[in-house]
């Protein structure tokens, strides 16, 4: 085929044409289609760099976006509260209750009501109880992460019963008979008076105490025989106070106690120093603190023990039914730019989704777990890698079944310590007044507690105490502000009544 001159050069030129056409139209939709950037920010650690954070590019790929994510180990509100006075807002946040509320009231923040028709997956994995525990004024302000279930109980030498020939007290009559064999018999048979019974986090020590007086933690709000109730002014705190003060006189409590921190009482009770700690689970029955304590005696084995039935009744601690995981926040901001609103949107009701859920759960699917007969089942990948997953749950989790799949070597004791009762305390439901400093009065009533249980201050003046607690430190503000406030939430009527609706759902 011959072609002439000018027919070639024409050809050549449309060509060129198609070519620079066809190049133009890619390098546009390049520019068009690059991932929307999401930033997030939250308290927390151990988050890898982006190139090894699986979870990120496992995001990015299903959602195509770009997330920067950073989480902040220390200083983390500081931070925050710095960031949102100067305007320069993340497009998903971490929020304490109090910021939530500051916040909100600022205008800081997006009214999520209107768009949790957009929320749907969100709102049902969560839960409508935990949709409110975001509610300000009435209005949706944030995402709410679901509660975790109780981790708590006492754990109990075992060995030592057995070396005593006792068995783990039932009562408060039996608890002291315990302590006081643990802390005079020679229950490791060394030959030596080197051992106490009882040791734990400060006053935590004495949650199931507390509970089979029937009286909530110290300052906790409760119902009790039909009445709103805050545990200062319940009858029996001073009942549970002397008690705990007669075990404290008889040298059966860890010296150090009101010292203790992070944990060293744990420590304290692996090398075999004390017979009776309360503690959560993990820290006693995951494997390497299995070992630890096998380590110093082979010989030792702690168990679960419920807490001393008494007066009261028989709970295991006080739980706080208001409280939660953590909450996220959207800028008011971002309804200038709904394609990234969008975007939030479609991250969050992602990781409420299945499959979103299971990758921040527990990774990526033939790599970190493996789905057998309809069940994730984890791989040692996960153990290697996944520590740092939970950071991405702006949702939470379905608490439960997570922990029973992921430390499935742990189930029985995640079902104890889960289905002890509770005296169920609904502080996080109350939002603190404005002219009340709740550090100061905390500090003030722990100071005050502890000289009471440690005989430093006689019980005679505890009303004395409450006066000082009310007036000075302006606490009866905050009991007025907590009866109002639950009174609007339904949980009692103007009286102090408890109105069994909200209880119950």
């Amino acid at each position: 085929m011959k072609y002439s001159t000018r027919g070639f050069i024409f050809v050549m030129a449309l060509l060129l044409t198609v070519i620079l056409s066809s190049c133009n139209s890619e390098s546009q939709e390049a520019g068009s289609s690059a991932p929307m950037n999401l930033e997030i920010i939250r308290s927390g650690n151990n988050l890898p760099m982006a190139e090894d954070d699986v979870i990120k590019q496992a995001l990015d790929k299903a959602l195509g976006v770009d997330i920067s994510f950073s989480v902040v180990s220390s200083e983390y509100e500081n931070q925050l509260n710095v960031r949102m006075a100067a305007g320069d807002y993340p497009d998903l946040f971490g929020v304490t209750r109090t910021s939530l509320v500051e916040f909100a009231n600022k205008g800081l923040l997006l009214d999520l009501t209107d768009y949790m028709d957009q929320l749907q997956p969100v709102e049902q994995f969560i839960g409508e109880e935990n949709v409110k525990k975001a509610m300000v004024d009435g209005k949706i302000y944030g995402i709410t992460v679901p509660p975790n279930i109780p981790y708590h109980s006492y754990w109990i030498r075992k060995d030592w019963l057995d070396n005593l020939g006792l068995q783990a007290p039932t009562t408060l009559d039996e608890f002291i008979e315990v302590a006081d064999a643990f802390t005079n018999q020679d229950p490791d048979g060394n030959g030596k008076n080197d051992t106490f019974a009882i040791t734990g986090a400060v006053m935590n020590a004495f949650q199931p105490i507390f509970g089979a007086f029937g009286v909530g933690m110290p300052g906790s709000f409760y119902i009790k025989d039909d009445k709103l109730i805050n545990a200062y002014h319940d009858p029996a705190m001073k009942d549970a106070l002397s008690y705990i003060n007669t075990l404290i006189d008889a040298g059966f409590v860890d010296p150090e106690l009101v010292t203790n921190t992070g944990l060293q009482y744990q420590e304290k009770a692996f090398q075999g120093k004390f017979g009776i700690v309360y503690i959560d689970w993990p820290n006693m029955s995951k494997e390497e603190f299995v070992k630890q304590y096998k380590t110093v005696n082979p010989d030792a084995e702690w168990i679960q023990m419920a807490g001393p039935e008494g007066p009261g009744g028989q709970f295991d601690g006080t739980l706080d039914i208001g409280t939660t995981s953590g909450l996220f926040a959207i800028p008011k901001a971002l309804e200038e730019e709904p394609e990234k609103l969008n975007e939030i949107f479609e991250l969050l009701n992602y990781v409420a989704g299945e499959e979103g859920s299971n990758l921040v759960q527990y990774g990526i699917e033939g790599e970190h777990f493996n789905i057998e007969d309809g069940q994730v089942v984890p791989t040692e990948l996960l153990n290697e890698e996944g520590s740092y997953f939970w950071l991405y749950q702006f949702a939470g989790r379905p608490e439960k079944e997570y922990l029973k799949t992921k430390f499935a070597a742990q189930t029985e004791y995640i079902e104890f310590a889960d289905k002890r009762p509770r005296i169920e305390a609904l502080d996080g439901f109350v939002d603190i007044p404005q002219g009340y400093n709740p550090a100061d009065a905390e500090r003030f009533a722990e100071e005050e507690i502890i000289k009471f249980v440690y005989g430093k201050r006689p019980l005679d003046e505890y009303e004395d105490f409450i006066e000082t607690l009310e007036t000075t430190m302006n606490y009866r503000l905050y009991i007025e502000a907590a009866h109002e406030q639950l009174a609007e939430l339904g949980f009692i009527d103007e009286r102090g009544n408890h109105d069994r609706r909200a209880m119950d759902g």
